[in-house]
């Protein structure tokens, strides 16, 4: 599932091709990925409004939109769920097969491709209030997260892929955070001491700031049925970078630092990867 690096990279790429758009035409496909709004409703809603702006929370996109005729302002909410797609093509372009909405913008059209269907593109921002802070901000320090690491005996990386502690993080960069901190994905979330806290912080800012810095000079493909050079960071996509994630998607493979191989495992129904003598519990 793409991440905050993933989805902050998309939200600047849109940014200056949304702005100032009126929608003059919706098209739903898939009224399900609109919940909880209803067709009919959202249709309502984005037919001759206006984008403001798009900005990031956690891994969620928000379209700050101008209602038609009105200064009234209205927040549209965007998910990629797993297999999502977010990008304008030109109106002559056909839609993909797993077109999910489109946006008529005159000349282009928005099209939210969606394979699998579990993203979302819907008038309901409140998932947005449940969410911890931002990891890049000054509100993310060591304290708080030695304060929410303290209340939680769940292995550390089960308690990072909880977003009402930090919002953004998910199974790529927790693996690769704990990895670059020396910890074990095992360890119980309260039993890390404030050094180690301290790491972890520093880990976590670095390796998504890193993520951001590498995914902002990929360009962005949208041809059907391959990747868009962008999801996942890590995997080399026609010489557009180099690998740089160190353990995630690498199991059986050296360890970067120590030679071991690194190993798999399963925690909370999710893959972690990690280096068995790096990070012994």
């Amino acid at each position: 599932m793409p991440e905050l690096p993933e989805v902050e990279i998309l939200v600047r790429h849109l940014r200056p091709l949304l702005a100032g758009r009126t929608i003059r035409e919706v098209h739903v496909q898939r009224p399900a990925v609109l919940d909880p709004t209803t067709a009919p409703r959202f249709k309502m809603a984005l037919r001759g409004a206006t984008f403001l702006g798009v900005t990031r929370r956690g891994k969620y996109l928000l379209f700050e939109m101008r209602a038609p005729g009105s200064p009234r302002r209205f927040m549209l909410l965007g998910h990629l769920g797993m297999t999502g797609r977010m990008y304008l093509a030109r109106k002559s372009e056909p839609w993909p097969k797993h077109a999910a909405v489109v946006l008529e913008l005159g000349a282009n059209q928005f099209i939210y491709d969606d394979p699998r269907y579990f993203g979302r593109l819907t008038l309901d921002a409140s998932p947005v209030a449940k969410l911890g802070p931002e990891p890049l901000t000054a509100q993310f320090t060591p304290g708080l997260l030695a304060r929410e690491l303290k209340r939680s005996r769940q292995p550390v990386k089960v308690k990072l892929l909880d977003q009402s502690l930090v919002a953004g993080i998910g199974n790529i960069y927790a693996s690769e955070a704990l990895f670059r901190a020396g910890l074990s994905p095992r360890r119980a979330a309260n039993r890390l001491s404030a050094p180690q806290v301290e790491k972890l912080w520093q880990a976590i800012r670095k390796v998504l700031t890193e993520a951001i810095d590498c995914g902002s000079t990929i360009p962005l493909n949208f041809q059907p049925h391959r990747s868009n050079g962008l999801f996942y960071y890590g995997s080399t996509q026609g010489g557009f970078y180099t690998e740089r994630l160190r353990v995630y998607d690498r199991a059986a493979q050296p360890c970067g630092r120590c030679q071991t191989p690194l190993k798999r495992m399963i925690q909370a129904a999710r893959s972690t990867f990690y280096c068995p003598h790096c990070q012994k519990k």
